[in-house]
């Protein structure tokens, strides 16, 4: 994808402006051409729109990726901080810091595919006391439905953005699910 999106002509002032939110691996702002300058920005601060109080939320990173990537973006907010391992198909998700003891917690993350991860934080959240799991995701990619298993599985809201527009049309008003637009935050990107 760097490699095509690198294809993209120079504009009249120099190589054209991208923005990428919320890129899985650092190291592939690299991978982008001379033509383009990839801009990597967040939408987690639409996360902290919706909850301007930090009290009333805990962070939750389910691995150390997510706290790498995002935890600076919630400074002000409690966090919990899993750590994961994985076994074929299965996740193991384990509380390495804080306490979600009563507490709303809202686990947040840059992709979700089959959401296995997701799945087996709200598991060990709720074992140790969360009153309310919720989500947030960048981008809720979710290939051959995988998201059907959210439907029941018990959170209190799902939040994905609109940037897998496909995903996005077939979960809108499904159970938990929640869209955010990436629409403001991409203007004021552009304009910037």
């Amino acid at each position: 994808m760097a490699r095509i999106l690198s294809d993209i002509p120079m504009s009249a002032v120099g190589p054209t402006p991208i923005v990428i939110y919320d890129i899985h691996a650092l190291q592939e702002k690299f991978y982008f051409g001379d033509q383009v300058i990839a801009r990597l920005v967040s939408a987690m601060p639409l996360l902290g729109r919706m909850f301007p109080n930090p009290s009333a939320i805990d962070i939750v990173f389910p691995d150390e990726g997510a706290e790498k990537r995002f935890g600076r973006i919630f400074g002000a907010y409690a966090k919990i901080l899993c750590s994961k391992t994985r076994s074929g198909d299965q996740r193991k998700v384990r509380i390495e810091s804080g306490d979600p003891q009563g507490r709303h917690v809202v686990i947040v993350d840059d992709r979700a595919l089959s959401g296995g991860t997701i799945l087996a934080a709200k598991k060990e959240l709720l074992s140790h006391g969360a009153a309310k799991v919720s989500v947030f995701v960048t981008h809720g990619v979710f290939p051959n439905r995988s998201w059907e298993r959210f439907l029941d599985a018990g959170f209190e809201k799902v939040w994905i953005t609109n940037s897998c527009p496909t995903t996005a049309a077939a979960v809108d008003r499904e159970g938990p699910f929640e869209i955010v637009s990436l629409a403001e935050s991409i203007v004021q990107e552009i304009m910037s």
